[in-house]
C-alpha cells in the first residue's frame, strides 16, 4: 500500500506540530452532502435527547447521585455494568468491521472531533469567508474590522461551546432543573466544573487543535493500517492517469502536451482539513473525509475530463486484481457482531427488574438454638429496578424442614429503593446429610410472577446426623 508523504507531511514529522495554520476550503459534492447529513443528524441526537421525556422524567439521565441510569423505558443500576461492556466491546467490533471494508469512515463522518470542527468551520466561513478571505484577513494588521469579525466568531464559538457543556452535563443532572439552576447561579461545585470544563475543551478542540488532534492526540491513525488489507476501500489518486501533472486550457488536448488529467490546481490539498497532498500516496493523517474526491469531481467536470482521478479504491483494483468483499476477516466481524448484537438484545428484553444479593454471616459458622435446631444467619438485600412498586414473598427450599425467621414473609419495595433484610434458617440438625448443603432463596413478586430471581447459598452445620 502506498505510503509517501507529502512536504506538508514530512514537515509536520516532528514532535512538535507545524506552525502553518490550514485552512480548508468548502467544498461541495456527493460526500460533502453525506458527511452534512451525518452532521446533523449526530448534533441532533446529542443536543435533542436530553430534552425528551419518558414519563415524568427525562427520557435519557444518567443519575449518578442514586446510581440509576435512565434510558427511556429502561433503567439500569451498577450490577448491570455486563451491559455497558458487552455495548463497548460490539462498538470496537464494529470499528474494525468498518476499517476493514473502507478504511477511516469513522473519522471522516462520525468521529466527535470531525464532527464540531465542522460545525465550528461552518460558523467561521459564514463569519470571515471561505478560504482566501480567512488567509487574507489573517495576514492583515489589528485594526476595527478585524478585531470585530474576530470578536464576532469567538462570541460564537464559546456559545456553542458552552451550549455543548451544558448538554452534556445535561446529560447527568435533569436539563430543565440544570437550566433553573444556572440562571439563578446556584449550581453545585462539580456541574460548574464540568460545563467550564467541557466547554473549553470543545472551544479549544474544534477551534484551534483540530488537525493536531486528528494527527498528534488520537491513536486511532497510528494502527488503523493493522485492519486494512488490499481489499479496502482507501481513497487514493490515479497516478497512472493523473501524472504528468501540469496546467493548461480548458479544451486542449492534455496529450499534445504529454501531460496527464491532474492539472496541479491543488485544490484537492486546499479542501483537506488535515493538509496533506493525497497525490503523495494514502498517509497516516488521512480521516477520510472525501473531501478531495468531491472537489477533483467538480474539476474533472469543469475540464470536461472523465471522473475519478480521485477516487475509493482497493489495492487490488489499482494492480488489477479481483476484489473481494466476503474475505474471512469481515465474515469474522459480521458473524461476532450479529451475534453479539442478538445476545445482547435478547438479554435486555429478558432482564429481570430484580436483583437480590444474599450475604451470609460469616462472624459465626451457625448456632445451635434451645431447641437443638441448627441456625446460620443471613444479609438478604433486594433492589427493585423497576420503575413501580412491588410486594416480593420470599421462600426458601433445599433442606427438609427448613424454617425461615424473617420480619415478613411479603416484603414492599418501593421503585428503585434498595433494602437489607435480616434473615435466619433454622433446620434440625437431623435432616443434614453433610457439613455444607447448598440452598435456595427465592425471592418472587406477589403482582408479577415473571418477576422473580433465585440465589443459591450455602447452610453450614454439624458434620451430619447425630
Amino acid at each position: 500500500m502506498a505510503n509517501r508523504k507529502s512536504v506538508k507531511t514530512d514537515q509536520a514529522d516532528t514532535l512538535i506540530a507545524s506552525d502553518t495554520k490550514i485552512y480548508p476550503r468548502a467544498v461541495h459534492g456527493l460526500f460533502a452532502m453525506w458527511r452534512s447529513i451525518g452532521v446533523l443528524i449526530l448534533l441532533g441526537i446529542y443536543y435533542i435527547v436530553p430534552w425528551l421525556t419518558w414519563g415524568e422524567r427525562q427520557a435519557v439521565l444518567f443519575d449518578l447521585p442514586n446510581r440509576k441510569f435512565h434510558i427511556f423505558g429502561l433503567t439500569f443500576w451498577p450490577q448491570d455494568f455486563f451491559y455497558f461492556a458487552v455495548l463497548l466491546i460490539i462498538a470496537a467490533f464494529a470499528l474494525f468491521f468498518f476499517t476493514a471494508i473502507a478504511g477511516r469512515l469513522w473519522c471522516g463522518y462520525a468521529c466527535p472531533q470531525t464532527v464540531w470542527t465542522e460545525l465550528f468551520m461552518w460558523i467561521a466561513r459564514k463569519v470571515e469567508g471561505d478560504r482566501p478571505k480567512q488567509i487574507k484577513l489573517d495576514k492583515m494588521p489589528w485594526n476595527a474590522y478585524k478585531i470585530r469579525i474576530k470578536t464576532t466568531k469567538h462570541f460564537l464559538w464559546l456559545l456553542l461551546a458552552a451550549y455543548t457543556g451544558f448538554t452534556f452535563v445535561g446529560y447527568f443532572t435533569p436539563i430543565d432543573e440544570l437550566a433553573s439552576r444556572i440562571i439563578e447561579l446556584s449550581l453545585g461545585p462539580w456541574e460548574w466544573f464540568w460545563i467550564i470544563f467541557y466547554s473549553f475543551a470543545t472551544w479549544g478542540n474544534a477551534g484551534f487543535m483540530r488537525e493536531q488532534v486528528c494527527i498528534y492526540m488520537c491513536p486511532y491513525a497510528r494502527f488503523q493500517s493493522v485492519m486494512f488489507d488490499n481489499d479496502t476501500l482507501i481513497i487514493s489518486y490515479d497516478e497512472e492517469r493523473g501524472e504528468p501533472r501540469g496546467s493548461r486550457k480548458r479544451n486542449e488536448d492534455p496529450a499534445t502536451k504529454n501531460l496527464g488529467s491532474c492539472i496541479d490546481c491543488t485544490l484537492c490539498v486546499q479542501v483537506c482539513p488535515t493538509g496533506i497532498d493525497i497525490r503523495d500516496g494514502l498517509q497516516y493523517q488521512c480521516i477520510a473525509c472525501s473531501a478531495c474526491i468531491d472537489v477533483c469531481d467538480d474539476v474533472m467536470d469543469k475540464m470536461g475530463y472523465e471522473r475519478g482521478l480521485i477516487k475509493y479504491t482497493t489495492e487490488n483494483a489499482r494492480q488489477g486484481k479481483s476484489v473481494s468483499l466476503f474475505r474471512p476477516r469481515i465474515l469474522v466481524y459480521a458473524v461476532s457482531l450479529i451475534i453479539m448484537s442478538l445476545g445482547l438484545t435478547t438479554a435486555i428484553a429478558m432482564r429481570v427488574p430484580l436483583e437480590v444479593d444474599i450475604t451470609r454471616d460469616r462472624t459465626r459458622l451457625f448456632n445451635e438454638t434451645d431447641t437443638g435446631l441448627i441456625e446460620n444467619t443471613y444479609s438478604l438485600q433486594i433492589i427493585n429496578k423497576d420503575e413501580s412498586i412491588h410486594q416480593y414473598h420470599i421462600t426458601a427450599t433445599g433442606i427438609d424442614g427448613m424454617k425461615m425467621s424473617i420480619k415478613s414473609e411479603t416484603i414492599e419495595v418501593a421503585a428503585g429503593e434498595v433494602i437489607d433484610i435480616p434473615l435466619r434458617l433454622q433446620v434440625d440438625a437431623y435432616n443434614l446429610k453433610k457439613r455444607s448443603t447448598e440452598i435456595m432463596l427465592s425471592v418472587v413478586s406477589i403482582d408479577n410472577a415473571d418477576i422473580r430471581v433465585s440465589e443459591a447459598t450455602r447452610f453450614l452445620g454439624p458434620t451430619g446426623r447425630r
